[in-house]
């Protein structure tokens, strides 16, 4: 039952349980269902889904404990979700994670809101909203020890979309491509503004094609004004 993963994540020192393995089985069963309906994700076969979507989810543990960091019983939402990932294979892997899914697009709402009871994940909530409306909804401003964010916008535009709802010594976790080191410079305005520092960037494990991960450090309140209406980061970067 997806050796790539269990066999992966073997090598990032994380040992799957059976249940675990199970639970992701029946993810994929259910992502590839829907994805012949709506439009949830490029990559559809096993071996795909198991490396692009499952095991680099799974890394970003690795990486927080390299850091000294622990998802254990912590608030992480999840913005911009689309197919859930990477928070729900957070959840599979650490439990006790309360999982908050950011997803403004109706279909793919719908589809976690059918995926969350199938993998007995009752107590995740979904938020079908612009990230940028429920940011200023005192109930998710800055009430979170973790933000995550993959394939969202370019860094700039995304530390705005996801710095508004970490605590104070909070940490946002960006999966990047290629360009990191480029959208990290573009990002030190953006960065200063909304009171987020860079933490570390670092590869990712078993990643194929190579990729890095930024961590952002939430270092001051961000301030009231942010973050700006929707659409608005994307079209005006900071």
């Amino acid at each position: 039952m997806l050796p790539i993963l269990a066999e992966g994540a073997r090598e990032l020192g994380i040992e799957l349980s059976q249940e675990q393995l199970e639970r992701f089985q029946r993810y994929y069963e259910i992502l590839i269902d829907w994805a012949e309906r709506v439009s949830l994700t490029a990559v559809r076969d096993e071996e795909g889904v198991q490396r692009r979507h499952f095991l680099e989810s799974v890394a970003l543990v690795s990486i927080l404990q390299g850091e000294g960091l622990s998802l254990r019983d912590r608030l992480l939402i999840d913005v911009g979700s689309g197919a859930g990932i990477p928070g729900i294979p957070l959840k599979i892997v650490e439990p006790s994670l309360r999982l908050t899914l950011v997803e403004a697009k109706q279909r793919k709402s719908e589809f976690l809101h059918a995926l969350l009871p199938e993998l007995g994940m009752a107590d995740a909530l979904v938020i079908g909203r612009r990230a940028e409306e429920v940011a200023r909804d005192p109930r998710h401003r800055e009430q979170y020890d973790f933000a995550v964010a993959k394939a969202l916008a370019p860094l700039r535009t995304l530390a705005e979309l996801t710095l508004p709802f970490v605590r104070m010594g909070g940490v946002v976790i960006a999966p990047k491509g290629k360009e990191t080191d480029q959208e990290v410079k573009e990002a030190q305005v953006a960065l200063e503004t909304l009171k987020g520092a860079v933490r570390a960037v670092e590869p990712l494990p078993l990643a194929d094609p190579p990729q890095k991960v930024i961590l952002l450090d939430k270092v001051l309140p961000t301030p009231d004004r942010f973050p700006r209406r929707p659409g608005i980061p994307a079209k005006r970067p900071l």
